[in-house]
């Protein structure tokens, strides 16, 4: 209900002859939820329903290991005691996630991660917690938060890495939308020295090419991005040194109409999550073009390379565009 009437206030403003200001536009949240935001990076937000954003105490990291895999750990980016206090073992890999728009700790993207990765092998899994940015109406604060939150997880790596030695070719992070670019800020605050970041969906909205705060190619010795709903929500470019378009990357099977594009969107952590454990996992076709990819077709240009995984294609050669079809219901890799 709540969406027919969204979408019917969408189509009012859009039948009256004489522009309204401001324009609103429908965003999904980091759990699939639309909100009805004003995309104008000019407009004045008053300042009192906006919600005061400290990235260096309001971010809260989360420890979970195979040990502890449903009671968090509370850890402190400026308190090394905190991890020697904790199942922090720096002889297993390490592994950030970073919820997006409206997220927090509790995002779907962290317990299915987890979960998949506790499978598999020892692991620190540490979730992003910056809800208190995240968790507004004004969808630019939120976007305009990636660099601090970026920032402090960079720390938090630091603290890691001089309270325990761990090594940052241990260090994977893996955002969502919004978490995705803010996992390209920490690495380009780590200088490009973790070891892997996985983009999932880069958000779109108010992103372009050339901003110093979007995920690049370089911020980390092997970055990937799953673009699940390029054009919409998701980035509508290539941001990784590898990019995996599953169904072509712009919208799902199994999603329906999906107009907003939110089911296509989350698809991309829940695949990402599926295909850590997977006994098949997501091949993919190495594409002539980007082009290619949004026409609909992928000329064979080189290897087959998985879409995520773990361990990561760092080291692999992996590099360039990617084609794969998937299953409408999970499981969705097809091997």
């Amino acid at each position: 209900m709540k969406f027919t009437i969204l979408v019917l206030f969408l189509l009012a403003l859009g039948a009256r002859s004489t522009p309204v200001e401001p324009r609103y536009s429908l965003v999904s949240d980091a759990n699939g939820n639309l909100h009805l935001v004003n995309p104008n990076p000019y407009t004045v937000i008053d300042a009192e329903l906006e919600p005061f954003f400290n990235a260096e105490t309001d971010i809260v990291f989360r420890l979970f290991t195979r040990s502890n895999p449903n009671d968090g750990q509370v850890l402190f980016w400026n308190d090394r005691g905190s991890v020697h206090n904790s199942n922090f073992n720096p002889a297993h890999p390490t592994r950030f996630t970073i919820h997006g728009w409206n997220g927090d700790g509790t995002s779907d993207l962290n317990s299915n991660t987890r979960g998949n990765y506790f499978a598999i092998g020892d692991f620190n899994a540490i979730s992003v917690d910056w809800g208190a940015g995240a968790q507004t109406i004004n969808y630019i604060s939120a976007r305009n938060r990636v660099d601090s939150v970026g920032d402090i997880v960079s720390r938090m790596i630091n603290t890691l890495v001089t309270a325990s030695g761990a090594s940052r070719n241990s260090i994977s992070i893996i955002g969502h939308s919004l978490g995705a670019h803010a996992a390209g800020n920490a690495g380009k605050y780590q200088g490009g020295q973790i070891h892997t970041i996985v983009g999932l969906d880069p958000a779109g909205p108010l992103f372009s090419l050339g901003q110093s705060d979007i995920l690049t190619p370089n911020d980390a010795q092997y970055v990937e991005a799953i673009s699940s709903n390029a054009g919409t929500l998701g980035f509508d470019q290539p941001l990784g040194q590898a990019t995996f378009f599953p169904n072509g990357g712009s919208s799902q099977p199994g999603c329906g109409i999906d107009l907003t594009g939110s089911c296509a969107h989350s698809r991309s952590h829940e695949m990402f999550a599926e295909s850590i454990s997977s006994p098949v996992g997501f091949r993919s076709t190495r594409c002539a073009s980007h082009s290619e990819v949004v026409g609909g077709g992928c000329t064979s240009s080189g290897p087959d390379a998985m879409m995520g995984g773990e361990p990561s294609n760092h080291g692999r050669g992996v590099n360039g565009v990617y084609r794969l079809n998937t299953n409408s219901n999970a499981p969705f890799a097809q091997g």
